[in-house]
């Protein structure tokens, strides 16, 4: 007898509604840099990350690995290789634009209640090597996957996330001090945002405006 899980089961009708909704989601998906301090609710991250959880991975590996950085020393030293890190990228820009640089916000470190450091296992037994022999950065692309669909869970609970991506990686790693096989992927802020807007900042700060999709869409 077949096992229940194995049984097929019919596919969810999606309403209109439903998909009106999701398209709104995609679009106040923002890179939340100005975060309010309030704890997030008992419980909630573990909601947040086990929805997470549920993304696809290369082999089903599931590759992702989750620190909580709870410690105020940790967090205090990461902000300190951000600072640092921030500091060395505006000197890669003209005076003009390292001035312009300088005036943006980049992360929501000091405010954030939550960080979150998502590696990826660069050799997980689990999923056994399948799918990933010929590109094995599959196993980062499906780390990925999961924390787009954090951010999605995230902000249906009115929850902001910030990728903070002006980090030395080795730094980060020795600060958590993690396994050795693990590749950070991303340094997140999560926590409700100061501000909500549905436009990217980079945009309203005049850095950098979205492109249309047909300047991206090749034929060949």
């Amino acid at each position: 007898m077949a096992d229940e899980a194995d049984s097929p089961v019919d596919r969810p009708q999606f309403t209109d509604d439903f998909r009106c909704d999701f398209e709104t989601l995609l679009k106040w998906r923002r890179d939340v840099r100005r975060f309010k301090r309030d704890p997030l609710p008992v419980g909630k991250l573990d909601n947040l990350l086990r929805l997470a959880d549920l993304a696809p991975s290369v082999g089903n590996s599931q590759p992702w690995r989750i620190v909580v950085v709870g410690s105020e020393e940790k967090r205090d030293k990461v902000i300190a290789c951000f600072e640092t890190q921030n500091e060395l990228a505006s000197q890669k820009y003209d005076r003009d634009q390292a001035l312009r640089y300088k005036q943006l916000k980049l992360a929501g470190l000091r405010e954030a209640p939550v960080h979150l450091a998502v590696y990826c296992d660069t050799d997980p037994v689990q999923g056994a090597g399948l799918g990933r022999a010929t590109m094995p950065e599959t196993l980062a692309y499906s780390a990925v996957g999961m924390i787009h669909t954090f951010w999605l869970a995230a902000r249906s609970e009115g929850i902001g996330v910030g990728w903070v991506s002006i980090l030395e990686p080795e730094t980060v790693s020795t600060i958590l001090q993690v396994d050795a096989n693990w590749q950070l992927v991303a340094y997140l802020c999560v926590g409700y945002p100061e501000e909500e807007h549905v436009d990217p900042e980079l945009e309203r700060a005049r850095w950098q405006a979205r492109s249309p999709l047909k300047s991206r869409i090749f034929t060949r």
